[in-house]
């Protein structure tokens, strides 16, 4: 980055671990967007696969590799390079996502009719087949529950701009001065579920999350870490845990405390045939161990909850079927 250079619009960050050639991929498609005030902060996390080396930024109106010199995850790397950005907003990229050519137009057009949004979300399609959805940003079912609204689901279901619970991480828009507010990403997390924690705590900050239809990505999908792998399988399920024992405030925890063990046996039942590994019931054990350190802990939490209960309630899912089949749920925003 050069210092005579004007603060753009938008910071675009990519956290890279082994992409391979999805990494180049994703900074092409960068190079093809309409509006081109931006500048890409790119961190590699100690990758072994020459995946960052050699990269092609020329057409890009501004590039930045940092060499992390290990694996520092994806949480702490985003942090990373959110301190060294100078864009107004953080447009996260996973690197095994293309954007569409008009994707940080779109994302302009969405900041100009909701100027007092801090955060909003994408439209993900699946890479090699975009007549599926890969996410409509996370929804949050009240017993504890993450998931990627409209996961695998067809893309005629894709749902008109409206509120949903928390961007994913793969494509999180966030005004960087909100990001700093809320301590950005909880590190310990490492990746997984990090998006959820922390808009688990926006929206106990007053932190509403618009989703944007017409802001389109294609993304890969676990196409770095493996999507039944050990580690994505620990990860996920622990810090799924983490997010509902370390937010939930402390009414709401106990009322739908039994709630959320009964889904995660059905979860259990539901994926263990699918997982030949121990990483589910090693991540479930791991994140009720130590799920309550992490609440008493005064780490990344909200300075000022100032959203009233019945309005999260608002925020969340009540079906568990929902759930179950990975629906979207964007709420319809309401006429002025």
């Amino acid at each position: 980055m050069t210092s005579s250079r004007h603060s753009p619009k938008f910071s675009v960050i990519i956290v890279n671990y082994n992409g391979g050639a999805y990494l180049q991929a994703a900074l092409d498609s960068l190079k093809r967007q309409t509006v081109q005030d931006f500048e890409v902060i790119c961190v590699d996390n100690d990758s072994t696969d020459g995946s960052a080396d050699g990269l092609n930024s020329e057409a890009l109106p501004t590039f930045e590799l940092i060499h992390a010199g290990a694996n520092l995850g994806f949480a702490a790397a985003n942090n990373l390079a959110a301190k060294q950005v100078s864009g107004e907003w953080l447009c996260l990229l996973n690197p095994d996502a293309v954007a569409d050519p008009d994707w940080l137009e779109k994302i302009a057009d969405g900041i100009s009719r909701h100027p007092d949004c801090n955060v909003f979300a994408c439209a993900q399609f699946v890479l090699e087949d975009s007549a599926h959805l890969d996410g409509v940003g996370d929804a949050y079912l009240v017993f504890g529950i993450p998931w990627r609204g409209g996961f695998e689901r067809p893309a005629t279901e894709l749902p008109a701009e409206g509120r949903c619970f928390s961007p994913c991480g793969a494509s999180a828009i966030y005004r960087r001065e909100t990001f700093e507010t809320y301590d950005g990403f909880d590190e310990r997390f490492f990746c997984y579920c990090e998006d959820v924690d922390l808009g688990y705590r926006m929206q106990l900050g007053g932190e509403d999350c618009i989703f944007l239809p017409d802001a389109r990505i294609a993304h890969k999908g676990s196409g770095t870490s493996g999507r039944y792998s050990y580690f994505t399988t620990f990860h996920g399920n622990r810090n799924r845990t983490w997010t509902y024992l370390k937010n939930t405030p402390l009414s709401l925890l106990i009322l739908t405390l039994p709630g959320h063990l009964a889904l995660l046996g059905y979860i259990y039942v539901r994926n263990r045939g699918a997982l030949p590994n121990t990483g589910l019931q090693d991540g479930i054990r791991e994140g009720f161990k130590t799920g309550w350190s992490l609440r008493k802990s005064n780490e990344y939490r909200v300075k000022t909850r100032r959203r009233p209960l019945p309005s999260l309630l608002a925020s969340m899912a009540f079906n568990p079927f929902r759930m179950a089949h990975r629906k979207c749920h964007v709420r319809p925003l309401k006429r002025k």
